[in-house]
């Protein structure tokens, strides 16, 4: 990879050991003259000693002054810097080198993934320091970053089929009317309108779950009880055409978000309680409450036993089991996944238990105003 024009990052460090390393020896040397100068004058006067007449002559005594010292001392603290020079390069580089390993990792790593490979992990070795910190929060951010793209993916692929279904529909109904001038167009018209009214219902629900996934909106306090009111009462007609009993108790839950994400994540919730329920003499219960720091809106209906491998599906786009698509309401899919991107959008927790009895219990946890 082309770099500018430059020192590199393993040559700085190089530098700063091998100068670091010679301030120390400087700084050393410095002290150990200095300390050296103590003992030693600068001009010496040497007093002959008396001379005995046993002895045969008097020795010369030779002591050094601080320039005789200086003429020893200096070469060797210029070869001991030299020394320390060479060692400090050589050394620092060595040094710079093995530091700078995770960031090579780390680098191919981040090439691999701006190429498009998202499945590639740096699990880098040892002990956990601020590369192992650094590499770890990349894997993680990897392991983020494929999952919603396959999940992005995945949306795409199951979107693009359900809007085709109608789509091609139509296509055949319209081909059926010109080949056969003598059909009812009173009838066609009908089942154009009822095709037409699920695409545009598919596509304002997608419109509502990119909304939320893209948490565009406008955030301020609201009380999720009256909002569960609100829902309850709108949805009311429904439940007592099918013969429902709907039982709503709770106290004041005060959360900030967007009033009116919050009231169609509460009415999806709600209206697959009704729909998905009992055909006769069924209940939906919605409660409301605070714990600790979160708001609580709970969601419970009867209906058929669900397994657990199955209620771990219907929050995920397009995802209906076999016998909750024949029915009058089916839907078209998106309304748990809809009700799981707005709690997530709100910093909440969305959790999908099966009743032992039947039916289904939906917790949503918001943080508290």
């Amino acid at each position: 990879m082309d770099r500018a024009p430059g020192l590199s990052v393993r040559l700085k460090l190089t530098l700063s050991y091998a100068g670091f390393l010679m301030f120390a020896g400087a700084l050393l040397i410095a002290v150990v003259w200095v300390f050296l100068l103590r003992y030693v004058p600068d001009d010496v006067f040497v007093t002959p000693a008396p001379r005995r007449p046993r002895d045969p002559f008097v020795p010369h005594q030779f002591i050094p002054n601080r320039s005789d010292l200086w003429r020893a001392f200096a070469p060797k603290a210029t070869a001991a810097l030299a020394f320390l020079l060479v060692f400090g390069l050589a050394g620092g580089w060595i040094l710079a080198g093995r530091m700078l390993t995770p960031l090579t990792r780390i680098t191919q790593a981040t090439r691999m993934a701006t190429n498009g490979s998202l499945s590639h992990r740096i699990r880098l070795p040892g002990r956990r320091d601020e590369f192992r910190e650094l590499a770890d929060a990349f894997d993680t951010m990897l392991a983020r970053l494929e999952a919603h793209v396959a999940e992005q993916q995945r949306f795409a692929a199951n979107a693009s089929h359900e809007l085709r279904t109608p789509l091609a529909i139509s296509q055949t109904l319209l081909d059926v009317a010109r080949n056969d001038p003598t059909q009812d167009h009173a009838v066609l018209v009908d089942r154009l309108h009822t095709v037409n009214a699920r695409a545009i219902e598919l596509t304002e629900a997608l419109l509502l779950l990119s909304r939320a996934d893209q948490r565009s909106f406008t955030r301020e306090h609201v009380d999720l009880s009256l909002i569960a009111e609100e829902a309850t009462e709108t949805l009311l007609p429904l439940a007592e055409k099918r013969g429902l009993t709907i039982e709503t108790s709770g106290d004041i839950t005060p959360t900030i978000g967007s009033h009116t994400l919050l009231l169609q994540m509460t009415m999806n919730l709600v209206h697959n309680a009704i729909v998905h329920n009992l055909p006769e003499e069924g209940t939906v219960w919605i409660t409301t409450g605070v714990l600790s720091k979160t708001v609580v809106l709970t969601v419970e209906n009867t209906g058929e036993k669900l397994s657990p491998q199955l209620v771990s599906t219907l929050a995920e786009p397009f995802q209906r089991g076999t016998k909750r698509i024949h029915t009058d309401h089916a839907g078209i899919g998106l309304g748990l996944a809809i009700v799981k991107s707005i709690t997530q959008a709100h910093d909440g927790t969305l959790t999908l238990i099966p009743r032992p009895a039947g039916g289904l219990r939906i917790t949503v946890h918001l943080p508290a105003a």
